[in-house]
């Protein structure tokens, strides 16, 4: 048995290694988990004697075949839990992450299972992630485009925005940003304001160049000539 704080580092590691396509520096991890760079290392050193993790001191840190697994199964339970909080409960995206992480260590798989068999086995979570199937298949889920990387002019649908922010989840929300919308780039302001006008007929918003680097699209631009 692992406790909750491994399964939150193998977590982490998986986020971050497919982030940057490489091993993770543990002082990038530290940073993400809101950790000192010493306690990282130990937590690295304990994985690592069971298999978990590979670790090299300097060099970071990658999953083993042994950990992906772990660490796809608690994304699984996450990304469920968020989905059946927000689409049966009742519960606003922006509150689901922080009780999804209270929850995701106490559920099994079969109880994971039921809450995809509930739900009609969901693709995603209400902020667009893939959720990987009872098989810890996540090979289907695309990356998308980011909205920051797009012309003026090109329309886009919103594929998947950063869930752990809640206030910007809510902003999000308010202006009809959600996964699903197809919104038309208006301007591109030099000083970094992306402006969007969403198909749902809500006002343009206007998004600093960080939250447009961190919302996925795709393009609909070229499949509309």
């Amino acid at each position: 048995m692992l406790s909750a704080i491994m399964e939150d580092y193998l977590k982490a590691i998986y986020y971050l290694q497919n982030e940057a396509d490489d091993r993770v520096r543990t002082s990038v991890l530290a940073e993400y988990m809101d950790v000192e760079q010493p306690t990282v290392t130990s937590m690295m050193k304990k994985l690592s004697e069971r298999d978990f993790v590979l670790y090299e001191p300097y060099k970071g840190v990658e999953l083993t075949d042994t950990g992906v697994p772990i660490a796809l199964e608690i994304i699984r339970h996450h990304r469920l839990l968020e989905r059946y909080l927000t689409d049966h409960l009742e519960y606003d995206w922006a509150e689901v992450h922080d009780e999804a992480d209270r929850l995701e260590h106490h559920i099994s798989s079969k109880f994971a299972d039921r809450i995809a068999e509930q739900l009609g086995q969901p693709a995603v979570d209400p902020h667009g992630d893939p959720i990987p199937t009872a098989d810890l298949d996540i090979s289907g889920a695309k990356d998308g485009e980011r909205l920051v990387d797009h012309q003026v002019g090109d329309s886009v649908q919103i594929v998947r925005v950063p869930d752990t922010d809640p206030d910007l989840l809510r902003y999000l929300s308010k202006h009809g940003i959600l996964p699903g919308t197809v919104v038309d780039v208006v301007e591109i302001a030099p000083f970094g304001m992306v402006t969007l006008d969403p198909d749902s007929g809500d006002d343009p918003v206007a998004l600093p160049e960080e939250v447009a680097c961190s919302i996925s699209t795709q393009s609909l631009t070229q499949s509309s000539h």
